[in-house]
């Protein structure tokens, strides 16, 4: 079946937080949004049709997802999509994947403990950690992702040791594949990281929403994404969403797997009772189990063009600045661009974007780096193109 994503879907007026609500954090309205990470695409067809059908019932009573309908959809992803196996007797559900590492930080977590993240960093990472009242602690990715100047691969390891060493270090927050560099982590990496956690008694929560969006054609050596379920001892969760990749994030509905009995009969408990949060969305369910069963090919498709609109943005970089020698992520659709060389001002940078250009592209402050921008290129090849002109023309008028 041929998809379309070349037709743009106008989402102004649908209070949408990406292009409706771009004068909340650029301050002026109008802009064109190359902002948070949903995509401008419709959901799979597939997907579409099963929420028609489920709201054709007209009943939306309250609902269960502890059913083998969605579990065995869950199972089903894992085999077939990364080629592992999924203890459904360790799943857990809750309306978002924020909300589940929020829950998780209470269980495993006191006020004032250390929880240590890769930098740059998700920014909803660090709302969630310091609006507990918990310290974020920050380890560079390093070189071969994000451009972070000077260290080895032992170097970061022993930053990361250094870290998790301390007595008040409770949590890892992993971010796999990495937000917003788009790193895939090596399985070597992987197994660094839980050594690591399992030695000093550090929990790992894995954040694997982008899992889906690898590209092999930008990773060197051909690796896939590999869930934390493989390396994770004592305790740790994988917190994740079929919502990312098949963009449907306003239905809210997220999973997670965590490995310890004790911990997963813990977090169900209050997620019951102390939260409410009983009966999930039936939408979500519905969205869930059809993304994993039938949309794969629509998913692979999207992948496809997603990885064009990165070829285009490499492509017209590198003409216009080839010092910059900006490669495409290996997953995802946010392009993470270092632009320290032009010796931009990152200010002078959003202004020139935002009064001139009028676009709107996040600014690597966001994620805790100076001189990066974060440009989303999950929307129709031509809309990708005017963001990518639109940021080479400002970039144009300020390198030195």
């Amino acid at each position: 079946m041929g998809y379309d994503f070349d037709t743009p879907v106008d989402r102004r007026g649908t209070w949408s937080v990406q292009w409706d609500g771009v004068a909340d954090r650029f301050g002026v309205d109008g802009l064109l949004p190359f902002t948070i990470s949903d995509m401008d695409f419709a959901s799979a067809p597939e997907v579409l049709a099963a929420l028609q059908d489920r709201l054709a019932h007209g009943v939306l009573g309250y609902t269960d997802w502890r059913h083998e309908d969605f579990l065995s959809a869950l199972r089903h992803w894992f085999t077939t999509r990364y080629d592992t196996e999924l203890d459904t007797d360790r799943v857990v559900y809750a309306p978002s994947v924020l909300n589940q590492v929020s829950q998780l930080l209470r269980m495993w977590t006191a006020p004032g403990d250390g929880v240590v993240v890769h930098t740059p960093t998700y920014d909803g990472f660090r709302k969630a950690v310091t609006g507990l009242g918990r310290e974020l602690r920050g380890v560079p990715v390093g070189d071969t992702t994000d451009g972070t100047a000077g260290g080895t691969a032992a170097d970061h390891t022993a930053a990361l040791e250094r870290e998790l060493a301390r007595a008040d270090s409770k949590v890892l927050i992993l971010c796999s594949p990495h937000n917003p560099t788009g790193h895939v982590w090596t399985e070597s990496e992987l197994t660094v990281f839980a050594g690591l956690a399992a030695k000093y008694g550090v929990a790992v929560i894995s954040d694997e929403i982008h899992a889906d969006f690898v590209h092999p054609e930008f990773v060197p050596d051909g690796r896939r994404h590999l869930p934390w379920s493989r390396f994770g001892t004592g305790r740790w969760a994988i917190v994740t969403s079929a919502s990312k990749s098949f963009n449907f994030p306003a239905l809210s509905g997220s999973y997670g797997v965590i490995g310890d009995p004790d911990d997963h009969a813990e977090f169900m408990r209050r997620m019951l009772t102390a939260e409410g949060l009983a009966s999930p969305a039936v939408l979500a369910l519905t969205a869930h189990i059809t993304a994993y069963r039938q949309g794969a090919p629509w998913l692979d498709a999207l992948n496809t063009y997603v990885a064009g609109n990165l070829r285009m943005l490499a492509d017209r970089l590198d003409a216009a600045f080839p010092r910059l020698a900006w490669r495409p992520p290996e997953a995802g659709y946010l392009a993470w661009i270092d632009l320290r060389a032009l010796d931009v001002d990152d200010a002078a940078l959003q202004r020139e974007l935002i009064d001139h250009e009028k676009v709107a592209i996040m600014p690597g402050t966001t994620y805790g780096c100076e001189g990066y921008v974060r440009l989303n290129v999950g929307c129709p090849r031509a809309k990708a193109e005017l963001g990518t002109d639109a940021l080479i023309r400002a970039l144009g008028r300020l390198a030195r």
